[in-house]
């Protein structure tokens, strides 16, 4: 089996729970290099990875000519140079999203890595979130007749603003829109397409915050009506998904078991259930043909590395195209620009 060889840049909780368990469980890859610099992080890349060699100066990855792929695991405002320098010296690179804050800086970096014949992805991770992948599974097989309108949220509860890069205002592409609400957008954009209006609402909600922390964003399709919502303030969680269609109704409760079972520690390769949600969990569908209780379909993160090493290896199409995260970006402006404006912008 050929072999790419890989270099982390940054190895903070992002990189070492998030990615490094999902990498290591798939066949193919070596991580040479880590890029970090905190003592913390030197430990854990170590412990981690203790064939690779730590390294603070991004330019031992960058010249190492036997690096095949660089994964960025960095603050969303360092997202577009750093892989830009990477493009620009011959390597494959993965992206943790949201892509860049700015979709113009993200068509750079494609129309670059098109020059230069190399593979350029974002970690959409979450289209293979058990919950989401089962909603799907319903949408695509009819069981709600023509769809009308289509709800997620991504909520959490904490009061406190916490200190660090995603809840700073100094860095471009922070904020809840950014962090979760690339996730419900790119989600969006995978089942039903570009919308043809958007209206956003963007606060913050928290004392002492600095960045939006709440959303409840529209996407407008001729037929259907999209609404996206996040926010750090939901102590008692509703329904994650409602989709309502000319059949009935399909209600999702709970979350994607896999995001837990990382930060546990473990790893999918070694656990037998990896990505299968508890029966308590599964959503109900309740139309005018049937009532019951559908089986979550199963989590998947290691997809995304699976499909990646094949596009590098076998020229493999890839599943999260570099233009689909621009694409998410692009709705995130347009959001701002509606909170801006207080009007409903159009898209597409």
């Amino acid at each position: 089996m050929k072999q790419v060889n890989t270099a982390f840049v940054g190895y903070g909780p992002g990189g070492s729970i998030y990615n490094a368990p999902i990498l290591s469980s798939v066949e193919g890859f070596r991580v040479d290099k880590i890029l970090t610099s905190s003592p913390e992080n030197v430990k854990v890349a170590k412990r981690d990875f203790p064939q690779a060699k730590v390294v603070e100066d991004y330019s031992e990855i960058l010249e190492d000519p036997k690096i095949d792929l660089v994964i960025l695991v960095l603050p969303n405002h360092l997202h577009y140079s750093f892989a830009k320098r990477a493009l620009e010296s011959g390597k494959n690179v993965l992206v943790e999203k949201p892509f860049t804050p700015h979709s113009k800086e993200a068509n750079e970096l494609i129309k670059l890595a098109h020059q230069q014949k190399l593979v350029l992805t974002v970690n959409h991770n979450r289209r293979w979130d058990s919950d989401f992948q089962t909603v799907k599974k319903v949408i695509d097989n009819g069981f709600l007749g023509k769809v009308k309108e289509y709800e997620a949220h991504f909520d959490r509860f904490r009061i406190e603003v916490k200190q660090g890069w995603k809840e700073n205002r100094e860095n471009p592409g922070s904020g809840i829109l950014y962090d979760l609400g690339s996730h419900l957008i790119d989600q969006a954009l995978t089942v039903f397409g570009t919308p043809k209006e958007i209206y956003a609402d963007i606060r913050m909600q928290r004392e002492g915050a600095t960045v939006p922390d709440a959303f409840e964003l529209l996407l407008f399709y001729p037929t259907l009506k999209v609404t996206l919502k996040a926010g750090m303030l939901v102590k008692e969680k509703g329904p994650t998904y409602q989709v309502f269609g000319t059949k009935g109704t399909f209600l999702k409760y709970g979350a994607d078991v896999q995001e837990e079972a990382l930060k546990k520690g473990e790893n999918p390769s070694k656990a037998s259930e990896w990505g299968m949600e508890p029966r308590e969990i599964w959503g109900k569908l309740n139309t005018v043909e049937e009532e019951r209780y559908i089986e979550s379909e199963r989590g998947n993160y290691p997809f995304i590395y699976q499909n990646l090493y094949k596009s590098i290896t076998e020229g493999a199409s890839l599943a999260v195209t570099p233009q689909q995260a621009c694409d998410v970006i692009k709705i995130i402006e347009a959001a701002h620009q509606s909170q801006d404006e207080r009007r409903v912008i159009s898209f597409g």
